[in-house]
């Protein structure tokens, strides 16, 4: 078999996703790759075909018992041999996996990081032949990473005590510019092939709401979205359990999930909800790296996490299956306050020498602020993810609770510049408390002790309250106007930009709501017609009645054969396969396996089963049960399209797909050439000349990611400012630095292609 054949044989597809492809080309060419994708990007196939191709074994180290039991699980319902090797084991177990392993049963061992360093697995690898080690969750071997795990250094010396060293494959969903080099060189990847294939999640809304009763707000939010499987991640047991009963006491199909629970108990409260009998947990982030449950809709932080890598990573678990799923994170300024003390009784690493201790606290701080200003900001909230993970963004997705709101700007200079004299007259000997409460005047006993009321700045800002004083501090904090110490204490210095604030060459605007948001906090924290303005489309967008009939009926046969054979609803079939069933009524197997998702091995196990209920629904007759024609859903290759593939979220009708940008020689040949041009700009240029009904627009983030690719520029943050430099091979292709102003008259530097640039990227999308 070759790539193509193994993955429609086994996992139902036709078509690869974005990067996969090119990851298993490298490995199957005996290359070393790093793959950094995003939650629900596929990085499990990219590592699995090979694998069924490899000649030998492939083994796979993950650092969670329950992510393995997933994945062997899923890896089994396919018609894949695979097995798993950790504590939950037997030695007798793990002897006779590690026999059949051998023998050649299983193409597919998945291990935990501690079982390479014992005497029988090494044994194991040292006998069979191992085609390929996997590195699953790889930035857990970085200790600058958000999860750092000494375990995972264990894979290295196990790679140097094998007599053949096997094709080396490293993945992970969230990883920094700094912990992807990390990655590869502690695992010393040889001459990798790496693959950033982007960290946006389009299909998940973002939102920051400050609901005055948290509790309140989640419970209606729930109610509002009942049937739909949802997570909501709280900082501390007490408010584990506090939620959990105030949501069961309103009739809430909710289980709960923390460390401080039995194993019997957190095994099987995870098991309700992996089954859909209790389809709301309410858990510590203790609960979720091992789940891979497909069809959840909705992940609520109840308090905000310590970074935003440990953020995206759980809020990410929403939408695995590609459809619309929302992420709401519930801000109050008390959150800080909570982090900050776990940051302080958080277990020290007893490998950690006193400087790298001291540099993963002040790492530790220094993300728990980028957390912080993300519940801050008033930008787009995906803009400041991405740049985040150093990607940019166009700055207006559409599909954020900050996109959605109607803000007017508001300048804010002279407040600007008051702040700075104060923590200039204090010679930055304090934080954001005693500064707000200096200027506005207040005469509390710990400022009285401070003497602050000597300085001059004391009470100039007195018409003003101490919050909207921090407001204002935290843009200026956002903007690199001011910064904040590196320790705990996290005390108020000015930067070079403050003196340009006072002598009136740079002006702080800020944006303020001009309507009501999205959630109306003033009147009982109502809602506003559910969560998002999302444009995306549900189940009940694309399937009409009697196709939203059929798919609950599909959905009740899929619960009873996962209560046959003991494995959670999605492994059967995802959401996305029943509604893509659904709209294709398959009446034979030639036609089922056309269904997205449906391969040979699930057609044998359950295809004749749901061809029955179909058939029983249908009485033998063709119906439409989506919404627009299917004719219209044809690919440009003639073969029928998975509904999700094609639905393009307008209009409630179903349309054509869009291909991915490209232009005709004849559409290129009239590109206008220019001195200069940015990346947007360049990106609007070749918009401008495709064929708008056909083919998707390219955007100036996806040009300057396709730079990075390259090698040509980079991003990364200096002095706390994102800043971009071209390489000697960028500059040699056209690319260089320029000075830009924002719409805030803030010079700034920036990227530009000249015409040799222009020419080169043009040829990229010429088809």
């Amino acid at each position: 078999m070759n790539k193509y054949e193994v993955l429609k044989k086994y996992f139902g597809y036709e078509n690869f996703r974005e990067g996969q492809e090119r990851l298993i080309d490298a490995m199957l060419g005996g290359r070393d790759v790093l793959g950094i994708m995003p939650t629900g990007a596929g990085k499990s196939i990219c590592y699995q075909i090979p694998a069924l191709l490899f000649p030998g074994i492939t083994i796979v180290i993950s650092p969670l018992i329950s992510l393995m039991k997933d994945q062997v699980q899923a890896l089994n319902q396919a018609g894949v041999h695979a097995a798993y090797i950790n504590s939950s084991l037997t030695e007798n177990q793990i002897a006779k996996a590690l026999q059949l392993a051998a023998a050649g049963r299983y193409k597919i061992v998945y291990a935990a990081p501690e079982r390479l360093e014992t005497y029988g697995f090494l044994d194991f690898a040292r006998q069979a032949e191992i085609s390929m080690l996997t590195v699953d969750e790889a930035h857990c071997i970085s200790q600058w990473g958000q999860d750092f795990r000494p375990s995972y250094l264990k894979i290295v010396q196990f790679l140097k005590q094998l007599d053949r060293r096997p094709v080396v494959s490293a993945f992970t969903a969230t990883a920094t510019e700094n912990v992807k080099e990390d990655i590869i060189c502690v695992l010393d990847l040889h001459n990798p092939e790496v693959l950033v294939t982007g960290f946006d999640r389009k299909n998940l809304y973002f939102a920051v709401e400050t609901p005055r009763k948290k509790d309140e707000f989640t419970l209606r939010y729930i109610q509002e979205h009942e049937g739909e499987s949802g997570i909501v991640y709280c900082a501390t047991r007490k408010n584990v359990d506090m939620l959990y009963e105030k949501l069961a006491a309103q009739g809430v199909a909710v289980t709960k999930y923390h460390a401080g629970l039995h194993n019997e108990e957190r095994k099987k409260n995870q098991e309700d909800f992996i089954y859909d009998a209790c389809p709301v947990m309410v858990a510590t982030n203790a609960f979720g790296m091992g789940i891979d449950k497909s069809n959840v809709r909705y992940v609520i932080h109840y308090n905000m996490p310590q970074s935003l890598e440990n953020y995206y990573q759980e809020a990410g678990r929403a939408g695995r299956d590609g459809e619309p799923s929302e992420c709401i994170l519930l801000y109050s300024a008390q959150d800080v306050a909570i982090n900050r003390f776990l940051l302080d009784n958080k277990e020290e690493n007893q490998d950690f020498t006193e400087e790298e201790a001291i540099a993963v606290r002040e790492r530790d701080e220094e993300r728990l602020r980028s957390m912080h200003y993300y519940c801050l900001t008033k930008n787009c909230l995906r803009e400041y993810v991405l740049r985040y993970f150093g990607e940019t963004g166009n700055g207006d997705c559409g599909n954020c609770s900050n996109c959605q709101r109607e803000y007017e700007s508001v300048d804010v200079t002279e407040t600007a510049g008051k702040i700075v004299s104060c923590i200039r007259e204090m010679r930055g000997r304090y934080g954001i408390n005693v500064v707000a409460g200096t200027l506005a005047g207040d005469d509390r006993a710990k400022l009285r002790e401070y003497g602050v009321a000597a300085y001059p700045s004391y009470g100039s800002l007195k018409d003003m309250t101490e919050a909207g004083i921090k407001q204002i501090i935290n843009q200026m904090l956002i903007e690199g106007i001011l910064e904040v110490t590196k320790d705990k204490y996290a005390l108020l210095r000015t930067t070079d930009k403050a003196e340009k604030v006072l002598i009136g060459e740079y002006a702080v605007v800020m944006k303020e709501l001009k309507k009501t948001p999205v959630y109306e906090s003033d009147k009982n924290d109502r809602m506003r017609s559910g969560v998002s303005g999302s444009s995306k489309k549900r189940i009940s967008d694309i399937l009409n009645s009697r196709g939203l009939k059929l798919f609950e009926q599909l959905r009740s046969l899929r619960i009873e054969i996962a209560k046959e054979e003991s494995v959670p609803p999605y492994i059967i079939f995802s959401d996305k396969t029943l509604t893509d069933m659904c709209v294709k009524a398959p009446f034979n197997k030639e036609e089922m396996l056309r269904v997205s998702g449906v391969g040979e091995n699930k057609f044998e196990r359950y295809g004749e089963r749901f061809l029955q209920k179909i058939d029983e629904f249908t009485n033998g007759v063709k119906e439409k049960f989506y919404f627009g024609e299917w004719e219209e859903m044809q690919g440009n290759s003639g073969k029928e399209k998975g509904f999700a593939e094609a639905w393009n979220g307008g209009g409630g009708k179903a349309k054509m797909p869009k291909e991915d940008f490209y232009l005709t020689r004849e559409q290129a040949d009239q590109f206008p050439y220019a001195e200069k041009y940015l990346a947007a700009e360049l990106a609007e240029q070749l918009n401008g000349l495709r064929n708008e009904e056909r083919v998707k627009k390219v955007s100036g983030a996806e040009i300057f990611r396709r730079m990075q690719a390259e090698g040509y520029v980079k991003e990364k943050i200096t002095d706390g400012i994102w800043k971009k430099s071209v390489s000697p091979e960028g500059e040699a292709a056209g690319l260089f630095i320029g000075m830009r102003e924002s719409r805030k008259g803030t010079e700034y530097e920036d990227v530009y292609y000249n015409e040799k640039a222009q020419r080169m990227i043009l040829e990229w999308f010429v088809k």
